[in-house]
C-alpha cells in the first residue's frame, strides 16, 4: 500500500527564520546558541530559530535543544517558549512513531494557548491542528484526522491562505484512504488551486507530487507520468529531499509498470538514500516493500532477499505492523518463486496471524470507529483472499510432502530415526533442566511473597493498632486535659507548661497518624495505585524537604492485584527515600506509566543529588536496596540504574502486569 508523504508545516516564531537553510547555516545557528549560554529569554529565540529551520531536516539533534527550550521556558514563565517549544516536540516524537508521546505534548502545546488571542497564537494553533491531522491520519483514526484538519482549514484560509493547500492536501488523502474518491479529487483539486494561487513554486510541486502519489494508487499511470514530467524541473530545482523522495517513489513505480526495471530500481534506491536521510521511519519502510519486489520482478534474488529482511527487521523495531504484513507476503512471494512452498507457506500462516492481530486490537481500542472506518464486505473479502492463499498453500505443500516420502529410501529413514531418537533425548534433557530451574524459581518467589505478605499484615496490624489503640488513647488523653484546663486553678506559668504540653500531645497524635497511613495508606486500597503515589509525591513535596513532581501516563487503564500495587508503592517509598536521605537531592521526578497493549508499567525516579558508583551496591550492607531488588524479583520486573558520583541518580523499573 502506497504511503503519501505530507510536508510538514514549520511553525512561526517570534525571530523566527522563513526559509529552510542548509547544513553549513544550521551549524552557524548552533554557534550563535552556544555564545549566548544565559538562561533567558534571549537564548529560548536562538534556540527557536536553529529548531525551525531543523525541524524539515533531520530532527535527530533537536530533542535536548527542545527540553532546554521548555525547561527555561518554566523558569521564566514565558508562554511564547512554551508554546512553541510544546509544538515542535509534538513534531520530534510523531517523526520517529512514538505517537502517545506527540499527543502527549500536543495537548500540552494546547493548554499553552489557552488565554492568548494574539493572531500568531491562533495561526499556531490551526498549525498545530494540521500536524496532530497527520498524526491521527498514520494511527488510522480518520475521523479525528478530519476534525483537525477541518479545524485548521478554518483558521488557515483566513489567516494564512497561502499555506491552507497543505491542509487540502491531507483532507485528500483520508478521503482516498477510506475509498471515497470523488472527494478525494475535489480536495486534490482545490489544494493545486490554492498553491497555484497563493503559494511557490515549491508549494504547487508538493500539492501535484501527492495528487500523482493517489493517481498511481489508482492505477492511472499515464495522468500521473505527464503530471510528474510537468513538475520534474520544480522538484529537481527545489532539491528538498521530502519532495525528492517521493518523486523518485513515483517515477519508480512508473518504470515498474512498464516493465523498466533498471530505471525502476535506480529511482527506488534514490528514493531510499532520501529516506535514510532526513531519518524517516515511514518513508523508510515504504519504500523497501516497492524496492525489493521490484528486484524481484528484475531476476535479483539475492539482492531482493537483503531488502526484505531489512523490511521486516525494521518494521519489528519500529512497531509498525502494517509494514510487517507486506515484508511477510512479500518473503513467502520470493520462497514461492524458489519453489521453497513449506517456507512460503509459514509465511503466509504469520501474515494471517498479524493480520488477526491487528484486526482483534484495532476492535479492542477502536471499536466505535471500526464500523464507519471500513465496510464489513470489504473486510470479508480480505479475509476470504487470505483463507484462499493460506489453501493454495498448504495444497502446494502437501504435494511437495507426498513427492518427498516416495523419495526417502529405507536408509534415509533409519537415518532420519536415529537424529529423530537422539534429539529427543537432548530435548528430554533440557526440559527436565528447565522444570528444575523452573521449580528453584518458584520456591524462591514463593518464599518472597510470604516474606512480603508477611511483612504487609504486620505494617496493617501495627497501623491499625496504633489508629485505633494508641490513637484512641491519646486523643482521650488530650480531651481530657482539655477539660481539666478550666476546671484547675494555676499560675501563669503552669498554665503556660500546661498549654505546652496539650500541643505536644497534638504533635505526637498527628505524628503517630502520619506513621500509621504510612504503614498502610488507606488511599491506596480505596483509590489505587496511582492516587496513592499522587498523594505520597504531593505530601513529601508540601513538607519542604525537597521539591518532588508526579508525572502519571495511562495510569487509568492500570489495574494489578492489591499485593502487586502495594509492593509498587513500597518500592516507590524506598527510592524517594533514599534519594533523599542518602542523595541529598534538591528536586525530584517520579513517573509513572502503563503502556495497556504491551501490558508494561514503568516506574522512574529521577533525583539531581550526589549519585554513587553502581558497583557500590554489590557491597551495600543497608536493607533499603536490598528490600527494593527483592522486590523488583518478586514482581519478575528488571532494574535500569543510570547515575555517577556528582551526575544524579535515575532509576527505572519495569514489570509486567
Amino acid at each position: 500500500m502506497r504511503k503519501l508523504i505530507l510536508i510538514l508545516i514549520i511553525l512561526q516564531a517570534a525571530g523566527g527564520v522563513g526559509a529552510l537553510a542548509q547544513t553549513k547555516y544550521l551549524d552557524s545557528l548552533r554557534a550563535e546558541i552556544d555564545k549566548h549560554p544565559s538562561r533567558d529569554t534571549t537564548r529560548v529565540r536562538l534556540i527557536n530559530q536553529y529548531t525551525q529551520n531543523a525541524i524539515n531536516e533531520n530532527t535527530t539533534l533537536l530533542l535536548p535543544y527542545i527540553t532546554e527550550m521548555i525547561a527555561i521556558s518554566k523558569e521564566k514563565h514565558y508562554q511564547r517558549g512554551l508554546q512553541i517549544a510544546y509544538s515542535t516536540q509534538e513534531i520530534y516524537y510523531a517523526d520517529r512513531g512514538d505517537f502517545p508521546m506527540a499527543f502527549l505534548y500536543a495537548d500540552s502545546a494546547f493548554m499553552a494557548f489557552q488565554g492568548d488571542t494574539s493572531s500568531a497564537a491562533i495561526i499556531e494553533k490551526a498549525f498545530l491542528h494540521h500536524n496532530l491531522g497527520m498524526e491521527c491520519f498514520k494511527i488510522g483514526d480518520y475521523d479525528q484526522s478530519i476534525h483537525h484538519y477541518t479545524e485548521a482549514a478554518t483558521v488557515l484560509e483566513v489567516y494564512k491562505p497561502q499555506v491552507v493547500s497543505v491542509v487540502y492536501d491531507g483532507m485528500a488523502e483520508v478521503y482516498n484512504k477510506l475509498s471515497q474518491t470523488e472527494k478525494s479529487v475535489e480536495y486534490d483539486k482545490k489544494a493545486i488551486a490554492s498553491a497555484e494561487k497563493n503559494g511557490s513554486p515549491a508549494a504547487v510541486a508538493g500539492r501535484y507530487l501527492n495528487y500523482i502519489t493517489r493517481l498511481l494508487g489508482r492505477n492511472q499511470f499515464t495522468e500521473a507520468e505527464m503530471l510528474l514530467n510537468k513538475v520534474e524541473p520544480v522538484v529537481r530545482k527545489n532539491n528538498k529531499p521530502i519532495q525528492l523522495f517521493l518523486f523518485c517513489e513515483s517515477k519508480g513505480s512508473i518504470y515498474q509498470e512498464k516493465k523498466q526495471f533498471k530505471e525502476a530500481i535506480a529511482n527506488f534506491k534514490q528514493a531510499n538514500e532520501y529516506a535514510l536521510a532526513i531519518d524517516d521511519k515511514y518513508q523508510q519502510l515504504a519504500i523497501l516493500g516497492p524496492l525489493a519486489q521490484c528486484v524481484m520482478e528484475a531476476g535479483q534474488p539475492a539482492e531482493a532477499r537483503l531488502y526484505l529482511d531489512t523490511l521486516l527487521s525494521k518494521s519489528i523495531a519500529y512497531q509498525m505492523k502494517t509494514y510487517r504484513l507486506d515484508a511477510y507476503k512479500l518473503l513467502a512471494m520470493w520462497y514461492q518463486n524458489r519453489s521453497d512452498w513449506k517456507t512460503a507457506n509459514e509465511y503466509l500462516n504469520k501474515k494471517l496471524l498479524l493480520s488477526d492481530t491487528i484486526m482483534s486490537d484495532e476492535m479492542k481500542e477502536q471499536t466505535a470507529m471500526m464500523e464507519t472506518r471500513f465496510k464489513v464486505a470489504g473486510k470479508d473479502r480480505e479475509i476470504n483472499s487470505l483463507q484462499k492463499e493460506r489453501e493454495i498453500a498448504q495444497l502446494q505443500l502437501r504435494q511437495k510432502n507426498i513427492l518427498n516420502y516416495f523419495l526417502i529410501a529405507g536408509a534415509a529413514a533409519l537415518l532420519a530415526i536415529s537424529l529423530l531418537t537422539y534429539r529427543n533425548y537432548r530435548n528430554r534433557q533440557k526440559l527436565q533442566q528447565a522444570k528444575i530451574d523452573e521449580l528453584e524459581t518458584e520456591k524462591q518467589l514463593t518464599a518472597t511473597e510470604a516474606v512480603l505478605k508477611g511483612e504487609e499484615q504486620e505494617r496493617s496490624r501495627l497501623a491499625k493498632d496504633l489508629h485505633d489503640g494508641l490513637g484512641g488513647m491519646l486523643s482521650g488523653i488530650k480531651h481530657a486535659l482539655s477539660s481539666m484546663k478550666g476546671n484547675v486553678i494555676m499560675t501563669p506559668e503552669n498554665a503556660q507548661a500546661f498549654e505546652r504540653s496539650i500541643d505536644m500531645l497534638d504533635s505526637s497524635i498527628h505524628e503517630m497518624r502520619r506513621v500509621a497511613h504510612n504503614m498502610m495508606p488507606e488511599i491506596l486500597v480505596k483509590y489505587g495505585l496511582d492516587t496513592a503515589l499522587k498523594d505520597y509525591c504531593m505530601e513529601i513535596d508540601n513538607s519542604g524537604v525537597v521539591k518532588l513532581s508526579y508525572q502519571s501516563i495511562g495510569m487509568h487503564d492500570f489495574a494489578a492485584d492489591h499485593t502487586t500495587a502495594v509492593t509498587i508503592y513500597r518500592i516507590a517509598q524506598e527510592l524517594i527515600s533514599n534519594a533523599v536521605k542518602h542523595g541529598n537531592a534538591q528536586n525530584l521526578l517520579v513517573q509513572s506509566h502503563y503502556a495497556l497493549q504491551e501490558k508494561l508499567f514503568a516506574l522512574t525516579v529521577e533525583d539531581d543529588g550526589r549519585g554513587f558508583d553502581v558497583q557500590s551496591l554489590k557491597n551495600a550492607r543497608g536493607m533499603g536496596w536490598h528490600n527494593i531488588q527483592n522486590r523488583v524479583d518478586f514482581l519478575r520486573g528488571r532494574i535500569d540504574i543510570s547515575t555517577g558520583p556528582g551526575k544524579g541518580t535515575s532509576v527505572l523499573i519495569e514489570i509486567n502486569v
